[in-house]
């Protein structure tokens, strides 16, 4: 969290630190569980209510996530001043903490999401019923962040661009959503899906929320960063080079192995990389090692299959 001077300052050191030993560049993302407050750790049980020391929570409705979890207060409107003068607080902290890129969560069922579906948000309300209407609290968070950031910082929204539930949200109402938010000055839609209700049924598959994104980015023509099940180099530059989104986020390849990019620049020879001095000599490895695998691999497609590969590499060397 970023919600007290403690914070600000351990991530100010993180931050600084970081900046000073390399060309990293951090983004701070903001958001609220919202009736998916009060739950254990994703590792004792994603989304399974505290078994004691749990708390009031609060949502769009008056729904609670599984039918034992706790029911969360409808949100009032006082409410949402607090709560918009919190992501303000959280947003200038990070500023000062030295952040270079503000995201604000509105994605997989958490307070902002909640009040985006249809499935979580049975208000009526201004703030309930139509998409436009739902909309109105998550844009009102947003526009008062965007205005306590610099704006020569970027700004992006993370969305769920479908429930994988009936009734809910799907890939068209997600490209309204984009525009909805890049008007009000975001600069990038990062596109997730579902972990809106517990009963989804999310068609699971390699880079299976890509297609989401490339929605997004050719129907409105925004900027989309693409997640979910992306696992290598070739599937991110294919991604890229087919115009699907501008930029791509890896999490659990990075988590399994924290060197994944170095790596992956090595396999493709990008020499440029920026690598701290204290991790040159394991950089020079990988890219001879690499560099050797590239050419058994010729060599051995080529014996594989000759009148296939020899043209290509051909064209590759020249």
């Amino acid at each position: 969290g970023i919600y007290n001077d403690a914070h600000e300052a351990a991530w100010k050191r993180i931050v600084d630190f970081v900046h000073a030993q390399s060309k990293t560049k951090f983004c701070l993302q903001l958001g609220h569980a919202g009736r998916k407050g009060g739950t254990k750790l994703m590792w004792e049980g994603i989304d399974e209510p505290l078994e004691e020391g749990g708390w009031p929570i609060i949502s769009a409705s008056p729904l609670p996530y599984f039918p034992y979890s706790p029911v969360p207060r409808e949100m009032t409107r006082a409410d949402m001043e607090e709560v918009i003068a919190d992501f303000v607080a959280a947003t200038q902290r990070g500023q000062r903490a030295g952040f270079d890129m503000l995201e604000m969560h509105a994605a997989h069922g958490y307070l902002l999401a909640s009040f985006i579906s249809p499935l979580t948000n049975t208000r009526r309300d201004e703030y309930g019923g139509t998409l436009e209407n739902r909309l109105r609290f998550p844009l009102e968070v947003f526009r008062a962040m965007r205005a306590a950031w610099p704006d020569e910082k970027p700004m992006s929204v993370r969305i769920s661009a479908t429930d994988w539930a009936d009734g809910g949200l799907t890939g068209d109402d997600a490209v309204e959503v984009g525009r909805a938010f890049a008007e009000a000055g975001c600069d990038l839609i990062d596109v997730s899906t579902g972990q809106t209700v517990a009963d989804a049924q999310p068609v699971f598959g390699r880079m299976f929320q890509t297609p989401f994104s490339d929605q997004i980015r050719n129907e409105a023509g925004l900027a989309t960063m693409c997640v979910g099940a992306i696992t290598t180099a070739d599937q991110v530059n294919t991604i890229i080079a087919a115009g699907r989104a501008d930029l791509v986020a890896l999490a659990r390849p990075h988590l399994v192995d924290p060197y994944f990019t170095m790596k992956a620049a090595a396999w493709y020879g990008a020499e440029g990389i920026h690598c701290p001095p204290q991790y040159l000599a394991g950089k020079e490895q990988i890219f001879r090692n690499s560099a050797r695998e590239r050419e058994e691999l010729r060599d051995l497609r080529l014996k594989a299959k000759p009148k296939t590969h020899r043209d290509t590499w051909k064209e590759a060397a020249e």
